[in-house]
């Protein structure tokens, strides 16, 4: 194998990107660049790097826009249950049971990871802080318990899983150039056993804080809250309470149908055959879009035709914030995938380069084939990844580093799991201050800082559990 000034370019920007990571900025302008300069050294063609720059973009857009149409329902049918209530009263049956702060924080972390799995945490973190946090701070559970629990349960667990939605491991396996439904699986596995370390961990940091129901204290913390920990509603908002009843029962039933039906077709027609990545996402977004449909009309038979339209709107703009970035991120490493390099660079028939592969096989040369070595090594890569406090916009190195760096003793959908471990555990939002973590902290009314402080060690401790089991399992 040769290596060209094109591998070579590809191999600065890649390290280039690793490094600006490193120091909490954004990959978008090297990436970009470096698409521009490996298409046109690699074609000898100025021009040819510029329609490669575009064609990078328009073929990853091409992949991933399926994710931003479910993120977009999702957040869409959000909004419509705010309108009716629904959101608050799909709840508030789980706020009777947290009878003290023992089972206030098993009912935080179910809830949570949950909510967390069908609406994803950034927009589940408001519904849940300001109504379950309070009943958990009333039951004695401390604040910062609260916030250490929301976060790992929701930002950790339930986004570096992402089971339901499926945008994560469909990230990771188009790069590896793999079934997403075999990382799923693992990624499911690698999170829950992250997170149950991570959990207990946390619990016993804070289990001698834990007070009793009947504590002052606990009216005390509630008022440091934000709003004082008050869930009250204005009646403004109460005029469609008959409906928003309904429909607290309809999407939560709705949604468990969906997963039985799921798990169903995934056990009676083999480990393969149920609905796996897009035909999962399709499902579950096709039932939302549904319920968004007929939760607008129950608002309001008039104003359905353009409240609809405003939700799907605003389910678009938080897409496109939300992922919008890993667009260009994800052309570039697409650039170095042999199954995309050739559309990108528009070589027709010829024989497409896999930039990031022979870089890593002729690496391999020199670096001794170890499975510990191949697993930590994903993982602090993943980990690096995530400090632009994304999580997800390093998914496509770790996994297009996962199909590469695979072998006879780990296969790249292990490796391509423990990299989405280490890049959404860290940037999606449990040890990163300017990640949605911020979000967590802001409506828990603690620091930010001191929160990243507080998970630091128990998610660590996780991620390092997870991945050495995760060699002994696979």
């Amino acid at each position: 194998m040769v290596l060209t000034a094109a591998h070579w370019v590809y191999a600065i920007v890649t390290l280039a990107v690793i490094m600006t990571m490193i120091f909490r900025k954004g990959v978008v302008l090297p990436t970009l660049l470096g698409t521009f300069l490996v298409a046109w050294i690699y074609n000898g063609n100025l021009v040819s790097g510029f329609t490669s720059v575009f064609n990078a973009n328009l073929t990853a857009a091409k992949e991933l826009f399926s994710i931003f149409l479910i993120i977009t329902f999702m957040v869409a049918l959000l909004h419509a249950l705010k309108d009716l209530g629904a959101d608050r009263q799909m709840i508030a049956p789980i706020q009777k049971v947290m009878t003290n702060g023992h089972i206030a924080f098993i009912m935080l972390i179910l809830v949570t990871f949950v909510i967390s799995l069908f609406f994803w945490p950034t927009p589940a973190v408001p519904l849940i802080c300001a109504l379950l946090v309070p009943a958990a701070v009333r039951a004695g559970l401390p604040i910062m318990g609260a916030a250490m629990i929301v976060a790992i349960s929701g930002q950790g667990m339930a986004l570096s899983s992402d089971y339901v939605i499926q945008v994560a491991p469909m990230l990771s396996a188009t790069s590896a150039g793999i079934e997403t439904a075999a990382v799923a699986d693992k990624a499911l596995l690698l999170s829950l056993i992250t997170g149950a370390v991570a959990i207990s961990i946390a619990y016993m940091l804070i289990r001698k804080q834990i007070r009793k129901p009947n504590d002052p204290e606990n009216e005390k913390a509630l008022k440091s809250l934000p709003g004082g920990g008050s869930t009250t509603r204005s009646a403004a908002s109460q005029t469609d309470s008959r409906w928003g009843k309904v429909f607290a029962v309809i999407v939560p039933l709705s949604m468990l149908l969906v997963i039985l039906y799921m798990a169903y077709t995934k056990f009676s027609s083999g480990r393969m055959g149920g609905f796996e990545g897009g035909d999962g996402a399709a499902f579950i977004g096709g039932v939302a879009v549904l319920l968004l449909s007929f939760a607008t009309l129950a608002f309001g038979k008039g104003k359905a035709l353009d409240r609809i339209s405003e939700h799907i709107t605003e389910g678009f703009v938080f897409a496109f914030k939300a992922m919008g970035p890993v667009i260009p991120i994800a052309g570039f490493f697409f650039l170095g995938s042999g199954d995309f390099a050739g559309s990108i660079l528009s070589l027709g028939e010829e024989a497409s380069p896999a930039f990031l592969f022979d870089l890593v096989q002729a690496g391999q040369n020199v670096i001794p084939e170890n499975m510990v070595l191949s697993a930590f090594g994903i993982l602090i890569i993943g980990m690096i990844t995530g400090l632009d406090g994304s999580g997800f916009s390093g998914l496509p190195l770790t996994g297009a580093l996962s199909g590469a760096l695979a072998s006879g003793n780990i296969d790249p959908a292990t490796l391509a799991a423990i990299g989405q471990m280490g890049s959404i555990w860290v940037g999606g939002g449990t040890l990163i201050a300017w990640s949605s973590l911020v979000a967590v902290a802001g409506f828990c009314g603690v620091s930010v800082m001191e929160l990243v402080r507080k998970n630091f060690f128990p998610v660590i401790i996780g991620l390092m559990v997870s991945t050495t089991l995760a060699l002994f399992i696979w």
